[in-house]
């Protein structure tokens, strides 16, 4: 990935926990606050995904998440429809529809753990569904070869600036989960892709802190 328009060799993550205090609601609430409110980015350019679920391992949908995003975009005026996707390759296939907003994905997508997705995850290990912000620089940053657009898509108009992973579940077999005795927040944000958003370019190297080392170099 390095060399696209928003991968680096290093990146400065901001980021928050929280162990067993505050969750989703909170989380999130923070979240859009800061971005909208401290940051300053357009409401109007923030897209959300969360987790599908998967039935065989016993993981509900994560409606928790998605209407606390679309309580948030209501406020602003804001229409939030939601859309069930699945894979990245059936979001390539169907793209977004008008007034779409929240993105259902599945565990190749909008699950964590260390090692991946629902197999993947360590027996033992807490692990959770996440719920991912993305930024839309809009139409002329897609490119058609990737499909059409989707924030999941690896085209350059919706990019991830953030990430909360809402720890609460542990493996205990394999396709088996339970739940945490106090689930927690594991978040992580990009510095510079948040900065690339408040100066809404697909360019992620035209930041402050970047573009005058290119600049001289050149």
């Amino acid at each position: 990935d390095i060399g696209d328009n928003r991968h680096t060799t290093f990146f400065e993550m901001l980021g928050n926990w929280s162990l067993g205090d505050y969750y989703k609601k909170e989380q999130i609430e923070w979240y859009f606050e800061f971005l909208v409110d401290v940051v300053g980015l357009d409401p109007n350019n923030i897209y959300v995904t969360c987790f599908i679920g998967d039935e065989k391992s016993g993981i509900p949908r994560d409606n928790e998440a998605a209407e606390i995003w679309q309580k948030l975009f209501e406020a602003k005026g804001i229409e939030a429809k939601i859309a069930k996707i699945g894979s990245q390759a059936d979001g390539d296939k169907r793209g977004i529809k008008p007034g779409e907003r929240i993105f259902f994905y599945d565990d190749g997508e909008n699950w964590w753990s260390r090692a991946g997705n629902l197999d993947n995850t360590p027996i033992g290990d807490p692990c959770g569904p996440d719920s991912e912000v993305f930024y839309d620089f809009g139409k002329t940053a897609h490119k058609p070869g990737f499909g059409k657009p989707h924030p999941a898509s690896d085209s350059a108009r919706f990019i991830e600036i953030g990430n909360s992973v809402f720890m609460g579940y542990r493996k205990v077999a394999p396709g088996k989960f339970e739940l945490l005795e106090k689930p927690n927040i594991d978040h992580g944000s990009g510095l510079e892709r948040i900065a690339q958003a408040a100066i809404n370019s697909s360019d992620m190297f035209r930041i402050s802190i970047l573009w005058p080392i290119i600049e001289k170099l050149q």
